[in-house]
């Protein structure tokens, strides 16, 4: 199952909060019952990869549908074939081993 990390950066905001743009964007995540987790830096989604880039391209375009003139979004993909497993066993797995 793939899963993505993402980051969405708005540029030349108006102050240097983004917290309003990173809401409106995890709302397309919301509304599509996507299964992802927020953390400080990033969302990790998990799913089917066109369902996933078609939440990319999404979010990506909310910035600008709310004015902003450029944005920068960062996009990386864990795409396991041998077996499906989620962000959350990924997750798990690390904590073992510590």
């Amino acid at each position: 199952m793939p899963i993505a990390t993402i980051n969405i950066i708005p540029i030349g905001t108006a102050t240097p909060s983004v917290g309003d743009f990173v809401a409106d964007c995890v709302k397309v995540l919301n509304d599509a019952g996507a299964n992802f987790e927020m953390n400080a830096m990033g969302t990790v989604i998990d799913g089917d990869l066109d369902d996933i880039l078609m939440l990319v391209k999404k979010m990506h375009s909310v910035p600008f549908e709310k004015g902003v003139q450029r944005v920068v979004t960062t996009v990386s993909i864990d795409d396991r074939r041998d077996k499906k497993v989620t962000s959350s066993e990924k997750l798990e797995s690390l904590m073992k081993r510590l």
